[in-house]
């Protein structure tokens, strides 16, 4: 009877512990069955979201790629174009080149011919002071218009009556002008406005060669820039550029009116700028030719012809030089 008694508690025990077990197993399973699909739930949601957000951004990069290929399109052709200009450009610096090179090639045999002859002309010259020692000369005039400067400067009414009217008769006379002064030491082109012929040569003197005298009048020949119509901007450019240090300077005024508000005020300017030396001459002479293309106008029209007449008569009267009025404009 006492070794059932035992065996019936030791089973119960027993059972206790296999119920205990159970129930802790039971428990562990509903605990990982409810919090499980949250977290998985939560972690679907938040890649959702990146997802979209990470759509949303590849379409923006989409569009901007788009612009930028559009852009960048753009660019290429105006890059092909200028690359055109610039190939165009080239060959025009190129062949510019090759005639200038031409030019300095003609102009170094031109200036060795006239190396000579400038020693010619010493002999020559000390020859004729030793047979005319003891003579004097009284002037030395050609035409009225004297020729004894060492420079010479032109100032050229380029307007469209000067150009379309008068440039043949203009450029005979310039040619006549160069002929009485055979060689000089430097010559200088402007227009009415104070710009340069040749620009390379600004606020230089041009040297004097047979080359440089022929491609002056070639450049003359087309040389039709915007013009005032008064000389007064030319005149002041060349004295105030050019006059100084004892050279002996003559400058050729050509026109056909004056466009200007007052005589006095360009005359005092004159005066002020183109002031006497110490022997009370003044810095250059200033000569003038009138081409009388507004004749042809009517007597009311003709008013800039007369007023451009005054002008150079009293310029030219106060600056040691000749005005000569041309009575026809055609060569």
């Amino acid at each position: 009877m006492r070794k059932r008694r035992e065996s019936a508690e030791f089973s119960m025990s027993f059972l206790d512990v296999i119920c205990c077990g159970f129930g802790a197993v039971i428990l562990l399973l509903m605990i990982t069955k409810t919090v499980q699909p949250q977290i998985i739930e939560a972690s679907t949601e938040k890649l959702e979201g990146r997802i979209a957000k990470l759509q949303e951004e590849l379409f923006e990069l989409r569009g901007e790629t788009t612009i930028l290929n559009r852009d960048l399109n753009a660019r290429r052709e105006q890059l092909s174009e200028y690359r055109e200009r610039i190939a165009r450009l080239t060959g025009a610096l190129a062949s510019a080149r090759s005639r200038y090179d031409s030019i300095q090639v003609e102009d170094s045999s031109n200036e060795v011919i006239v190396d000579r002859l400038a020693i010619a002309r010493q002999s020559l010259t000390r020859e004729m002071e030793r047979l005319l020692a003891g003579q004097e000369i009284t002037n030395q005039l050609i035409g009225g218009i004297p020729v004894d400067s060492e420079y010479l400067i032109f100032v050229i009414d380029t307007s469209g009556s000067m150009f379309s009217y008068a440039w043949q008769r203009m450029m005979n006379e310039m040619e006549s002008i160069l002929s009485i002064y055979p060689n000089v030491k430097g010559v200088q082109i402007l227009n009415d406005m104070g710009n340069y012929m040749f620009s390379r040569y600004r606020g230089q003197w041009i040297p004097d060669t047979p080359g440089r005298r022929t491609a002056i009048m070639q450049n003359l020949r087309n040389w039709n820039v915007f013009s005032n119509s008064s000389p007064v901007e030319g005149i002041t450019q060349a004295i105030s550029t050019f006059s100084g240090d004892g050279k002996k300077i003559s400058v050729y005024v050509f026109g056909d009116d004056f466009t200007g508000n007052s005589l006095n005020e360009v005359l005092n300017v004159v005066d002020r700028i183109n002031a006497r030396d110490n022997r009370g001459d003044r810095l250059v002479r200033i000569h003038a030719v009138g081409f009388p293309v507004l004749y042809q106008q009517a007597p009311a029209q003709q008013g800039s012809v007369h007023r451009f007449a005054a002008l150079m008569r009293e310029l030219t009267y106060r600056n040691g030089g000749t005005f000569v009025g041309l009575n026809d404009f055609r060569p």
